[in-house]
């Protein structure tokens, strides 16, 4: 793998740009492999790249229906955090956070990670009592929170409208200086192209048609539309909002939904905002891309389904929830709008771990947290498969929590509406 440094770009600018080699390879599976993963979105080739850097298994497959990223990483509003409230969320975001701040060193390729801060706002005396709960949580966790008063929100972002006669009156709010937001393509392919220099195999645009089990109920392979069967000794699965669908292929139910999950940009502008602002109560957030686009997130349609695009009444709620806070934003054009397919669990916590079926693994009901997740995701799920255990980071994130009756509930924290 060539490595991207200044001397690099000083020689190929002589050259026109035109001798760089491509970011991963793009070669014919293998008739078998020790891992085969479904999926090759950054949960996938994250669990990939740690499988080969963390437990020397470069013998790994990513197969993906599409193109590499093009599902749900491709599709998100691209925010990293780790203000959650329950201990066992918090570690986990946190962990993912700290990878984060050191992916792009490790990659050798710019993720864009932007550290603005995530700052959330209450617009009651009740909702300062819940923020101040969590923050006060997030403390006692060492990790980092802080209280604003409806000044100190201005002061960060002088775009909001503070006025005591709106619809929301802003109360105040508090912030995570070290959340932000991240590239989304440049996570997954810094992750595959690492990945792929290591030896795994990226298979792009090769739906996967079943998952194949023997008499004794352990995954042996997976049937492609493309390439026939393929075997492996393990198989993972990393499709999202697909998970019930692959599930349903091997033989076991999830207890996820699907939903359609909005987001869209105005045209750009100047510079405005500082970092990512985000309200429950209007269930909006905002902020702004390196191309000077106003980034607007919100709520997800309120049935199951597989759609990827935008539809009106999500749309309508969301950039009405936006205009309440940021009235002048009102005035900007839309550019673009689109969709994922969020999968989301009973008590919006990820499952990630073992299956009732042997040696097939799961990564899934993310819900709106999975592009945050990527990096710890990837190393707790990489993990899991070399040892065929929990990673202690994620224990009680398994299958059988439901059954047991041991939920962690983080509906609020996800910001995902009941």
């Amino acid at each position: 793998m060539e490595k991207y440094s200044f001397t690099n770009l000083a020689k190929h600018a002589l050259t026109g740009h035109k001798n760089w080699k491509p970011l991963w390879r793009s070669p014919e599976p293998k008739k078998s492999y020790d891992v085969v993963i479904v999926g090759a979105g950054g949960q996938g080739l994250a669990t990939a790249y740690y499988l080969a850097k963390n437990h020397g298994i470069t013998n790994v497959a990513v197969i993906d229906k599409g193109w590499l990223g093009g599902g749900n990483t491709g599709r998100n509003t691209s925010m990293v955090r780790s203000n959650y409230f329950y201990e066992e969320s918090s570690n986990f975001y946190d962990h993912s956070l700290k990878l984060y701040e050191q992916l792009g060193n490790e990659l050798n390729y710019n993720v864009m990670l932007s550290q603005g801060g995530v700052m959330l706002l209450g617009h009651s005396a009740v909702e300062m009592q819940l923020i101040e709960r969590a923050a006060n949580s997030l403390l006692l966790q060492g990790v980092d929170s802080e209280m604003l008063t409806p000044e100190q929100v201005k002061e960060r972002e002088p775009v909001i409208d503070l006025n005591p006669n709106g619809r929301y009156p802003i109360q105040g709010g508090f912030v995570q200086k070290r959340g932000g937001v991240a590239r989304h393509d440049a996570v997954a392919w810094g992750y595959a192209r690492r990945a792929s220099d290591m030896g795994v195999d990226i298979i792009q645009e090769c739906p996967v048609t079943n998952i194949l089990t023997d008499s004794n109920n352990k995954a042996i392979g997976v049937e492609t539309a493309k390439f026939g069967v393929i075997k492996a000794d393990k198989v993972v699965s990393c499709v999202a909002g697909l998970s019930s669908t692959i599930a349903d292929m091997a033989g076991f139910d999830l207890p996820i939904k699907s939903q359609t999950l909005q987001a869209m940009v105005s045209e750009p502008i100047k510079p405005v905002m500082h970092g990512c602002v985000g309200s429950g109560p209007v269930h909006c957030y905002v902020s702004q891309s390196d191309r000077g686009e106003i980034l607007v997130g919100g709520t997800a349609d309120f049935y199951p389904s597989f759609g990827q695009r935008g539809n009106i009444n999500p749309t309508e709620h969301t950039l009405a929830a936006m205009c309440e806070i940021f009235p002048l934003f009102s005035r900007l054009k839309l550019m673009r709008q689109w969709a994922g397919i969020v999968d989301i669990s009973p008590d919006s916590t990820p499952i990630i771990g073992l299956t009732p079926v042997k040696d097939m693994y799961i990564s899934t009901g993310w819900g709106t947290g999975g592009f945050k997740g990527i990096p710890a995701g990837g190393e707790t799920l990489a993990y899991t498969v070399a040892n065929n255990k929990p990673h202690h980071l994620v224990e009680k994130f398994d299958l059988g929590r439901f059954a047991r009756g041991e939920m962690i509930d983080e509906a609020a924290a996800a910001g995902i509406p009941h």
